[in-house]
């Protein structure tokens, strides 16, 4: 695994499809609309000046409806698809410009995609599909059988190596995908709707693998989906398009708690806050109370007070990684912040964004 993380930074990425999409570019900069440009040129607008920086190490999500560009965003990533205008750099270099070789090398060491259809192939066994990657990278039989084997383990598919794609669930699939993906150990990990064909029970086991093993590898993953609920559990920052833009971007509480507009709203209308919105926003800053009950500041609202509720109390102190002291929050403040303010007087118009 590398030692080295580094940040993905996109800037000012345009992509016009159609024959002459490079002609256009200025029309767009100055102003022409997606459906403008289809009607006078018929040419489509894919993704509209996307600049933004995606961390090493953490969870990148990228929401929004069909047709928003989202899946169109991370295929310019590993340059399955070429830009009409902009940059995507990564260790000092720019993907767009890389040689055929060079990209190669780039695709078949630091990244791994994972499919929404999963993509194996039907005629390969679990270990087979598994081994894949490994073997066009000319890694010797046996030890890509040994980084195989680990990884089918690690998705929870031990027993089933010689099992074919059709003799496993969509969830059992979708694993072997996963771990094929991570057997290549890259440092970049994009996965485009990867647990939408899933059922909903399915789905959210999905995810959780998923959180255990980024807890743990730290990879740099970029999880395409339109599912808000799904964004809010796994993103540690989420960008959401529309039409090709970037509508707003930043943590999940942000977005949640300041919608950029209408459209935004729309979106968080129904999210559960408890869900979302950790104490360290509603404490206040400094104070101490003599509860028992102490809590890390990234403890989610419902969390809270649920633990407040179960140890009979009405307060807790609030802590930071380090142990060291930052507040205190009580279980009114809690449930109140729990409803959206529209819903409620006692909610705090000045809530804190951490």
């Amino acid at each position: 695994m590398a030692d080295a993380k580094h940040d993905i930074d996109i800037r000012n990425l345009y992509k016009i499809f159609g024959p002459n999409g490079a002609a256009h570019v200025p029309d767009v900069k100055a102003g022409i609309t997606k459906d403008e440009l289809k009607a006078a040129h018929n040419h489509v607008l894919a993704l509209d000046d996307i600049t933004m920086t995606i961390p090493a190490g953490r969870i990148q999500v990228v929401m929004g409806l069909s047709g928003s560009g989202k899946s169109t965003l991370i295929r310019h990533i590993n340059r399955l698809i070429d830009p009409t205008a902009g940059e995507v750099i990564f260790e000092g270099r720019d993907i767009v410009q890389m040689s055929q070789t060079e990209l190669r090398k780039f695709r078949r060491e630091k990244t791994a995609m994972v499919f929404q259809k999963f993509a194996l192939f039907p005629h390969r066994t679990v270990l087979e599909n598994t081994t894949y990657g490994l073997r066009v990278r000319g890694i010797p039989d046996r030890e890509a059988g040994e980084r195989a084997r680990r990884w089918i383990s690690r998705v929870g598919l031990d027993g089933f190596e010689e099992s074919y794609p059709n003799q496993l669930s969509g969830g059992m699939q979708q694993r072997v995908g996963l771990a094929r993906a991570l057997t290549n150990d890259p440092e970049i990990l994009l996965m485009d709707e990867a647990f939408s064909a899933l059922d909903p029970l399915i789905r959210t086991d999905m995810q959780s693998v998923l959180l255990d093993l980024q807890a743990e590898l730290k990879k740099t993953i970029v999880f395409i989906t339109h599912d808000l609920d799904e964004a809010l559990r796994l993103g540690d920052r989420i960008a959401i398009l529309r039409d090709g833009r970037i509508i707003q971007q930043g943590t999940g509480e942000q977005i949640v708690l300041r919608p950029a507009d209408d459209y935004i709203s729309s979106f968080v209308r129904d999210v559960k806050r408890g869900n979302v919105i950790t104490v360290r926003t509603v404490m206040r800053k400094g104070e101490r109370t003599d509860s028992a009950v102490s809590l890390p500041a990234t403890t989610l609202l419902e969390e809270a007070a649920r633990a407040m509720t179960n140890a009979d109390t009405n307060r807790a102190n609030i802590v930071g990684r380090d142990g060291a002291h930052l507040g205190m929050v009580t279980l009114r403040k809690c449930v109140t912040e729990m409803i959206a303010p529209d819903d409620s007087e006692e909610v705090d118009p000045e809530v804190q964004v951490a």
